[in-house]
């Protein structure tokens, strides 16, 4: 194990406001190899080596969803400090939160992804991943780091 290399990645909270209800984009998983089936949220994925939060954030919304973010229309949301037990895995997901962007959303990447579709921001699907969940909690309640999936503490 190469030392002080920690997983992370980027994850978009696209909202709009519909008949006076804030709704979110979410996506539909396929062929990822993790929690296919279930939705997420409309653009995610891997920060790179030698890239920022917000510039993977960007890069993921125009090669997931076609359309271009501003850095400064993103809005810092929270951090999840992930643990994945299964495979000792630990990651540190960003969440940014826009209502600004440029095109129409669209599934840009159909091997990964089913459909996209919008969903009131307090009634989301039963298959919503449940980290997800947590952070659309946090963005509600101002939380701004939090952890999951920890099972020892000190």
């Amino acid at each position: 194990m190469e030392r002080f290399k920690t997983p992370s990645a980027s994850m978009l909270i696209l909202g709009r406001w519909n008949e006076g209800k804030l709704e979110i984009l979410l996506q539909k998983r396929r062929n990822t190899g993790y929690m296919d089936g279930y939705y997420d949220f409309a653009a995610s994925g891997h920060i790179e080596k030698d890239e920022s939060a917000k510039a993977a954030m960007i890069r993921e919304a125009k090669e997931e969803l076609g359309i271009d973010i501003a850095k400064e229309d993103l809005q810092f949301s929270s951090v999840v400090h992930k643990n994945l037990v299964k495979d000792e895995t630990s990651y540190f997901n960003f969440y940014f939160y826009t209502e600004k962007y440029l095109g129409v959303p669209h599934v840009n990447e159909p091997e990964k992804c089913s459909e996209i579709k919008w969903f009131p921001i307090d009634a989301l699907p039963d298959n919503f991943i449940d980290d997800r969940r947590q952070a659309i909690k946090n963005h509600l309640d101002n939380v701004y780091y939090n952890e999951y999936g920890f099972t020892k503490e000190k």
